[in-house]
């Protein structure tokens, strides 16, 4: 008879995965270790995920799922630039502070594997710029902003928000910070890092 899979289990070995993978990098994860933190034997793991890229990509999947439909939402909602930085910043940096393995996760799987993000680009929901490229080019045009490729000020947007997290014990280094001041330091960025962006390209 054929087994069926579990929803909580596979959440609690999506979670203990998660744990895992951000404590030990892709390289270092062992399914053992995560079959232990799920409170499973590793046949029971095997089961539900035949190896650990398979796990490692569900974990990636299950995290990208949340968090790129709402980038997508605000790139293509019908706010202004201004509006969509500050609300681009706001929630990218609230997601990843609830999510800190995952600009890593993205960094080492590109280095290793190029083709990875080619299939999550083929999900449903991923973010599209092509309305934010027309928006900007548009308020160039009338003036609002200062010339600027939208490519260019998507990637200033990106950069700014994401390389924080990815770079967080050079930050926390520089800046003698612990964990308590570094979520500060981040949290204040939701108005910092949208300010600097806008006050760049703002024509008055």
């Amino acid at each position: 008879m054929k087994k069926i899979k579990d929803k909580n289990t596979e959440e609690q070995i999506l979670n203990a995965a998660k744990n895992v993978f951000q404590s030990k990098g892709m390289n270092g994860a062992r399914m053992q270790e995560i079959a232990d933190k799920a409170g499973i034997n590793k046949a029971m793991l095997h089961y539900y995920y035949r190896s650990k890229q398979l796990l490692f990509e569900a974990v990636f999947k299950h995290a990208f799922t949340l968090l790129a439909p709402q980038l997508n939402t605000i790139l293509n909602d019908d706010s202004s630039i201004e509006e969509k930085i500050k609300n681009f910043t706001s929630n990218y940096i609230t997601f990843i502070v609830k999510h800190p393995y995952l600009p890593n996760f993205i960094i080492q799987e590109l280095n290793r594997n190029p083709d990875f993000i080619l299939k999550m680009k083929e999900n449903q929901g991923f973010p599209n710029i092509e309305k934010f490229k027309k928006q900007v080019n548009e308020e160039v045009q009338k003036g609002i902003i200062k010339p600027i490729s939208a490519e260019q000020l998507f990637i200033n947007i990106m950069a700014l928000n994401i390389f924080p997290f990815v770079a967080k014990p050079l930050i926390m280094a520089f800046t003698n910070s612990n964990n308590k001041n570094y979520n500060q330091l981040m949290e204040a960025r939701k108005t910092e890092v949208a300010n600097f962006i806008i006050n760049s390209i703002k024509t008055t």
